[in-house]
């Protein structure tokens, strides 16, 4: 990977109080989810990560969105990027389809060869029914490209995709910081223990074998380092915990508490709909406490939802949606908040994440007006075709 930063690169907000290639070193165990060799420090300590989330849209991908992809790593020069979930919408109808509306968003990171991986969202499968293409060969497919970083992931758990990226330091060739990667799942069954699921939401939840992975794994990495190691997790599907912190409180919601929330945890950004979470909640806040080890959980899914905060410790946040293709705020307003967002580590710091910021299509003159712009699918790669 390359070292060069951008001479030009904005200074970060202060926050508030495929398989390894040959040779690199990964002795994880085959099936952990662990996956080490692909990621490093630049020499300067500092690593630059962009999250696009929700770019869910067809073959014929809205040209905005890539624009809008390519703006921003133009701008940021990441290190990494993180496609978290609803890389696709259910439009496609063909197995070509799909492979195009994949490769359409991916190809803004191949042409600049910039490590990029996934987290699967609950559209990413929609069209299965028809085009055979499930969350299983749509890991297969990304992982076909040179520069993405996705396995199958752990092995009897639930999901598709769990892993976590290990980032080697720079001065040493031991684990320095850590990007979870886990599967939020698709939607909700339509009943449990014979009683239907009405009146509640509709979505998927990380399931308890998840979590456990979770800690098991944590464990283990702290094991291999002698000390915790930092990290983020990226998953589509927001926690329960993202609607507690909005309004300090679990049952009240009145502006009051949502004022004394910003005051409490720091809170920055927009809210302009309800947290889509699953009927359940999970309990993985519950372990990423008990562990300490990661520093934010970083999600999708709601597309028009932009706050992040400082939630007893753990930092919880959302991306904006950066796909043009998809609902977005009303009216004339539709698209005034696609975009993405982006990390800073800093390798030497306390806790490597350093700062966190948003980057939106306004930024960069993109065409904001209502409505679709539809594009021809990018260039399948030979292998593809």
């Amino acid at each position: 990977m390359s070292s060069a930063r951008r001479p030009d690169r904005t200074a970060p907000s202060p926050l508030p109080s495929g398989p390894p290639p040959t040779g690199s070193g990964d002795t994880s165990p085959t099936g952990s989810g662990i996956v080490r060799g692909r990621l490093s420090f630049p020499a300067d300590g500092q690593l630059t990560i962009v999250q696009f989330n929700d770019t869910q849209d067809c073959h014929r991908t809205d040209v905005r969105t890539t624009q809008l992809q390519r703006a921003v790593l133009e701008d940021v020069d990441p290190d990494v990027v993180v496609l978290n979930g609803d890389v696709v919408d259910g439009a496609p109808s063909t197995p070509r389809e799909l492979r195009q509306a994949i490769n359409n968003v991916v190809q803004p990171m191949e042409e600049r060869g910039i490590p990029w991986v996934l987290t699967l969202g609950n559209h990413d499968a929609d069209s299965a029914a028809v085009t055979g293409l499930g969350a299983a060969e749509i890991l297969e497919f990304a992982g076909r490209y040179p520069h993405n970083l996705n396995t199958a992931g752990a092995e009897g758990i639930t999901g598709r995709g769990n892993q976590v990226l290990m980032i080697t330091g720079s001065r040493s060739p031991g684990d320095a910081f850590a990007l979870w990667l886990i599967d939020s799942g698709r939607y909700a069954p339509e009943r449990i223990a014979g009683q239907d699921l009405e009146g509640y939401p509709r979505w998927d939840w990380v399931r308890a074998d998840q979590v456990r992975w979770y800690l098991e794994t944590s464990e283990a990495i702290e094991a291999q380092n002698a000390g915790p190691v930092p990290g983020l997790l990226f998953q589509h599907i927001p926690l329960w915990e993202h609607r507690f912190m909005w309004f300090a409180s679990v049952d009240s919601r009145t502006p009051e508490d949502h004022a004394r929330a910003v005051t409490r945890h720091g809170i920055r950004g927009l809210r302009h709909e309800e947290e889509a979470t699953g009927p359940l909640n999970s309990g993985l806040f519950s372990a990423l406490l008990h562990r300490g080890d990661v520093r934010g959980v970083y999600v999708g899914h709601d597309h028009v939802n932009t706050y992040d905060g400082d939630y007893y410790g753990v930092r919880l946040g959302y991306g904006p949606g950066t796909g043009f293709g998809t609902y977005g705020l009303s009216g004339r307003r539709e698209h005034h908040l696609r975009g993405a967002r982006v990390f800073h580590l800093d390798e030497q710091a306390e806790g490597v994440l350093t700062g966190t910021e948003l980057r939106l299509a306004c930024d960069y003159g993109i065409d904001l007006s209502p409505g679709r712009q539809p594009g021809p699918p990018a260039e399948l790669p030979a292998w593809a075709r």
